[in-house]
């Protein structure tokens, strides 16, 4: 006796609902991942007990020019040659209003090299330079914030 045969409705319609559920967890997972995926300049900052707090150079548009302890000079996180340096600055300045360069030199940079930065951003037509230092309390440990 064969069995009777039930209806079954055929659909060729896709189901999106797996593929949004797959798309929404890869959007999370790269936005997780993608900030951690921007290496700019590791430098082992200068230490004081008295640094004057600078909010603007956390800023997403301040102009930071980074030292390394081998003499190399990055613009926001790019390497470029120190003869660069004004030019860049210079057009990067142009059109605000506060004309602040901060420097981020490693401790371990030559004053030389540290010199030679700051003229170059000075000669671009900066009104301000500041020096991004890292706090420290009286026994030399590294406190969170700073200068």
């Amino acid at each position: 006796m064969p069995l009777p045969r039930a209806s079954v409705n055929v659909t060729s319609d896709i189901n999106v609902t797996p593929l949004c559920d797959v798309m929404l967890v890869l959007l999370i997972i790269f936005m997780v991942i993608t900030p951690m995926l921007q290496k700019g300049l590791q430098v082992d900052l200068a230490r004081t007990q008295h640094p004057v707090p600078m909010e603007a150079a956390n800023k997403t548009d301040a102009i930071i020019v980074g030292i390394s302890h081998d003499g190399r000079v990055f613009l926001n996180n790019k390497m470029i040659d120190l003869d660069q340096v004004p030019d860049q600055v210079k057009d990067l300045l142009q059109d605000r209003l506060d004309k602040t360069v901060y420097i981020r030199a490693d401790g371990r940079a030559q004053y030389g090299d540290v010199a030679n930065v700051v003229d170059a951003v000075r000669s671009a037509g900066c009104d301000k330079v500041g020096m991004i230092t890292q706090q420290v309390n009286a026994q030399g440990v590294p406190m969170t914030g700073g200068g």
